[in-house]
């Protein structure tokens, strides 16, 4: 039995097609990948009290809302939030669902969360930072008072 001769022509057409599949493989990516958003340290987490269309969130000296600058994801059953506490008086609250796939942002540091699977990442704001998201992050109302978050739903 006699082997057929190889081209160049046919070698190279092989070699393309292996590396155009390589590369989408590659492309994939996984929660793990390196990237600016998994780069960020974890947020922490804070449960929050659902009922009535709000969540509430207790925030007093040692919650780590207390000081102007930090974030923290916070759970509740009708769920995920991004708060970024912006003054004494005053939150910032976002879905915590990322626009790109859907998975929860978990990361934050300097006024930027980053989400842990494909690495976008997001100002305090909602705005997109750096993609692949390209839709800025739901925007909710809240109030503070005595020491209580009250974030509304509707």
């Amino acid at each position: 039995m006699t082997t057929p001769k190889t081209t160049r022509r046919i070698f190279c057409t092989h070699a393309v097609s292996f590396i155009a599949i390589g590369s989408l493989i590659e492309g994939c990516g996984s929660p793990t990948s390196s990237s600016s958003g998994s780069s960020l340290p974890t947020m922490p987490v804070l449960n929050g009290n659902s009922g009535s269309g709000v969540v509430t969130v207790s925030v007093d000296g040692s919650s780590p809302l207390a000081t102007v600058g930090s974030a923290a994801l916070v759970q509740a059953s009708v769920g995920s939030f991004l708060v970024s506490r912006t003054s004494q008086e005053s939150f910032t609250v976002l879905t915590a669902t990322c626009t790109h796939e859907g998975c929860t942002i978990t990361k934050y540091q300097s006024g930027t969360y980053g989400c842990p699977c494909h690495g976008s990442t997001f100002s305090t704001t909602g705005s997109v930072q750096s993609g692949p998201a390209s839709r800025s992050l739901r925007q909710f109302s809240s109030t503070f008072a005595n020491n209580v978050l009250t974030i509304s739903l509707a």
